[in-house]
């Protein structure tokens, strides 16, 4: 069975909803899960969907980081190594920036824009079915900022849809 993953508005009980104000990039996806798999825990379903890219996706993240080099935007091999040497709990590339129990934030800051993403482990009442949403939210500084993120927008909703799809796809491995 094919996993159907959809846009939704952004979850106000998000730790990042603050973000939404001024945003010049929030969206969000959402899938719907099993209680089994919601029993994995937010922190297994961050490193399911996050942290196993796919090759298509890597070879996108190489081209980028080629491209963006010259504008002095880290790449995500910076990134890594930065949350590498300072310890810093990290999914992949992305820089832990906190979690509770239903949510991890991920994020990072630079002089040309600051972004935050969520993973929220939404636990329905009836506890039937809950729902992973996948939000993003990005404030840009400058205009090279809004120039990345112009190029980027398009990519970024579909690595974040096939992110999704993927890792529920392998039973959330």
């Amino acid at each position: 069975m094919k996993t159907r993953v959809i846009k939704v508005p952004c979850p106000q009980e998000s730790a990042i909803s603050d973000w939404l104000p001024g945003a010049h990039l929030a969206d969000a996806y959402a899938v719907d899960l099993t209680s089994e798999e919601a029993s994995l825990g937010i922190e297994g379903l961050a490193q399911s969907t996050l942290g196993h890219p796919a090759p298509w996706f890597r070879a996108l993240l190489s081209v980028r980081n080629m491209a963006v080099r010259p504008f002095g935007i880290k790449s995500s091999e910076q990134l890594r190594q930065q949350a590498m040497l300072s310890g810093a709990e990290h999914v992949d590339f992305f820089r832990v920036i906190s979690h509770s129990r239903n949510e991890v934030i991920l994020g990072e800051d630079d002089r040309h824009l600051d972004f935050r993403a969520s993973l929220l482990l939404r636990e329905k009442c009836d506890g039937d079915r809950s729902q992973l949403i996948a939000t993003t939210v990005v404030h840009c500084h400058n205009r090279l900022g809004r120039a990345y993120l112009f190029m980027i927008a398009p990519f970024h909703r579909q690595v974040i849809r096939s992110n999704l799809a993927a890792a529920a796809a392998h039973d959330w491995r």
